[in-house]
C-alpha cells in the first residue's frame, strides 16, 4: 500500500450483521503510520461505537476526493505526513469540505499543539503513537454529534 494513493479495508468481516461500521480515513504517506492507526484502533475503538472501517489514503489530493465524496465519519490524520502535513490539509478540509467530519490529527511534539489549534482538529495524540490515547480519542469523536453522518444519512 506504500505506492498506493487511496485503499479501503474493512476492519471485521462481520460488521455488516452488526449494524453499519463507521468509515475512518486515515491519511499519511507512511505505510507504517497507517498502520500504527489500524492496529491501534482495533475493530473498534471502545466497547459503545459502532465498528470501524478504515480508508487509507496516502496523498492530499486522495484525501480531498475522498472528503468530497462523502461516506467519511472520522478522520486521523498524520501532521508530520509530507509533502502536505496533516495540520495544513486540515485546515483546508474544515475549510472547504461541507459538513467535513472530525479530525484526530497526529503531531510530532505536544509543543505543536497550538499548530493543532490552528488546523481546526477536534482531536490531538502526539507521536509516538499511544494506542489506549489513540483509541479513546477516536472512540470520543465518533459519540460526537458531527461524527457518523454518513452512516445516518446513507452511504455515498
Amino acid at each position: 500500500m506504500g505506492n498506493a494513493a487511496s485503499s479501503s479495508t474493512p476492519a471485521d468481516g462481520a460488521a455488516a450483521a452488526q449494524g453499519p461500521a463507521m468509515r475512518v480515513l486515515v491519511y499519511s504517506d507512511k505505510a507504517d503510520t497507517r498502520e500504527q492507526v489500524r492496529l491501534a484502533v482495533g475493530r473498534r475503538p471502545a466497547a459503545d461505537v459502532p465498528q470501524v472501517e478504515f480508508i487509507e489514503c496516502a496523498t492530499a489530493p486522495a484525501v480531498l476526493k475522498r472528503l468530497d465524496d462523502g461516506g467519511v465519519d472520522v478522520c486521523v490524520f498524520d501532521g508530520e505526513a509530507a509533502p502536505t502535513g496533516g495540520m495544513g490539509l486540515c485546515r483546508q478540509a474544515k475549510d472547504e469540505i461541507y459538513r467535513c467530519p472530525p479530525v484526530l490529527l497526529l503531531i510530532g511534539r505536544r509543543d505543536d499543539g497550538w499548530l493543532a489549534t490552528w488546523s481546526r482538529a477536534d482531536k490531538v495524540v502526539s507521536h509516538p503513537i499511544d494506542p489506549v490515547a489513540l483509541a479513546e480519542s477516536l472512540a470520543e469523536l465518533m459519540r460526537g454529534p458531527s461524527a457518523g453522518l454518513a452512516a445516518a444519512q446513507g452511504r455515498r
